[in-house]
């Protein structure tokens, strides 16, 4: 009997280890009730969620509870009880979540519990508000483009307003030489004055 206790709990320390392993190399986790969903719909929720570097693992909740708390985090425990998958994320959490909560559209019965994003827990209602912001890739696009419009609007008007001098410049007639000016006549050498008789 004792060794088969001192199995059990050799199995059950390694299997702590090996979620801790796992669950340490991400940094943002959403956790949700699978119940109802089948086989062929965790496949699919597994492949979408992959194709946004998350991946989808169930974790049996006692092993899960203890692995967290040897990271530190006791902060999730209530979101380990019944039937419970965890996303687990390294960036772009919110992308994750919005797969999500619009494969909830398919699969009515998958719940979205809460999640664990950069250090801070989040309830099913603000992890969904967080899904519908824009991604940190989507946000520098949108920077990216909002400072490059006014430089490329700038360089069409200076290239067009170029083009246009360019084109004046080719269509304007040769001017013709001016006739070089003639000096003008000198004036008469006025005469001398008579003069006067000696009295």
């Amino acid at each position: 009997m004792a060794i088969m206790a001192k199995k059990f709990q050799a199995a059950k320390t390694a299997a702590i280890e090996d979620a801790k392993k796992v669950l340490s190399s991400y940094s943002n986790f959403i956790f949700i009730d699978y119940r109802g969903l089948s086989v062929e719909q965790i496949t699919k929720l597994r492949h979408s969620l992959r194709e946004k570097n998350a991946q989808l693992k169930v974790i049996k909740n006692t092993f899960a509870r203890v692995a967290f708390d040897e990271m530190k985090n006791d902060a999730v425990a209530e979101y380990l009880s019944g039937p419970t998958a965890i996303a687990m994320v390294g960036e772009e959490a919110n992308e994750a979540a919005k797969v999500m909560f619009d494969f909830t559209k398919e699969a009515p019965t998958l719940v979205v519990k809460g999640a664990w994003v950069e250090n801070e827990l989040y309830d099913a209602a603000k992890i969904e508000a967080f899904s519908k912001l824009p991604g940190k890739k989507q946000l520098i696009a949108m920077i990216m483009s909002a400072i490059n419009g006014p430089a490329r609007k700038l360089a069409g008007t200076l290239q067009a307003y170029v083009e246009k001098k360019q084109n004046e410049g080719d269509s304007a007639p040769a001017a013709e030489a001016a006739p070089a000016s003639e000096p003008a006549a000198e004036a008469p050498a006025a005469e001398a004055a008579p003069a006067p008789a000696a009295e």
